[in-house]
């Protein structure tokens, strides 16, 4: 299945971590990065280890990824955060291709040493300024990486964008997101945090945009959100029923030989409507 809403929560908050799973959210990220004082990086990393040991790769169904930081300190992150049950790690102020090398090294490391299988742990590079923008094509195509995500806050003061930035503003942006992403072969971009938690109708409208722009999934700084966000891409049951009959229609198709398709509706069907069809399945619940 693929994961709607991706929640965030303090690497250094205990109370917190023990109770993300339970929100509602098909994903958490824990941030060892912007949420976490300089002074309090090596405790709020010991606390992640020893939380993620603690689930023994029991995550209850919901992904957990974690933020790391850039450079140095993001490899000291990611040697002692592997553990069975991480899908992977969200490397901050990603740059260049070169940035997650080091990373990609520690992750192969850190496999071994929990006896995972090699590449087990993934890795999603944020994009937060604009020479990460003009570098994403190599950085997708970088080992490991499944995703791309933008850094929207860094990259609206990297770019100079005014508070009153809104989704117009953005949407070249974010339409090359998704263009890279396709490109490289890897999963749809998830769509970056919105900070206005108190407003959720305007979340929901936002999200909906991005969900029409080919983003999949949304990360949520509150709980408030997740619920919208799991809404939003949560197919309707007809189309879920619509989808699994025009697969089915093509599979039965392409295993008797037939090269001419014509689905349920009696239109004719291709390779990219069946790809389109087996995304709106992996998002139902």
């Amino acid at each position: 299945m693929i994961a709607r809403s991706y929640l965030y929560v303090p690497g250094n908050a205990p109370d917190k971590l023990a109770k993300v799973l339970g929100r509602g959210a098909d994903a958490v990220i824990v941030d060892l990065e912007d949420a976490v004082p300089w002074s309090a990086k090596d405790s709020a990393r010991a606390t992640v280890a020893e939380w993620l040991r603690g689930l023994a790769s029991d995550t209850g169904g919901v992904e957990v990824w974690v933020r790391v930081n850039p450079g140095p300190l993001g490899v000291e992150d990611v040697a002692a955060v592997v553990a069975p049950g991480l899908r992977g790690v969200m490397v901050a102020k990603t740059e260049s291709r070169a940035d997650l090398d080091a990373i990609d090294d520690a992750l192969g490391k850190a496999e071994v040493r929990e006896q995972l299988e090699p590449g087990a742990v993934g890795v999603v590079p944020l994009l937060e300024s604009a020479g990460a923008l003009l570098e994403a094509r190599a950085i997708a195509a970088a080992p490991r990486v499944v995703r791309l995500q933008v850094g929207e806050a860094d990259l609206a003061a990297d770019l100079g964008f005014g508070d009153g930035a809104d989704d117009a503003d953005w949407a070249a942006i974010r339409s090359s997101i998704v263009v890279v992403s396709a490109a490289a072969g890897i999963s749809a971009p998830v769509a970056p945090v919105s900070t206005d938690f108190r407003d959720l109708e305007r979340f929901a409208e936002s999200t909906r945009a991005l969900a029409r722009r080919g983003y999949v999934g949304r990360a949520c700084i509150h709980p408030a959100q997740v619920a919208v966000a799991n809404a939003v891409f949560t197919p309707s049951d007809d189309a879920v029923e619509d989808a699994r009959a025009l697969v089915t229609v093509f599979d039965q198709a392409v295993s008797e030989g037939r090269g001419v398709v014509v689905g349920p509706d009696g239109r004719m069907v291709d390779e990219a409507v069946v790809r389109r069809a087996r995304s709106v399945i992996a998002l139902a619940r």
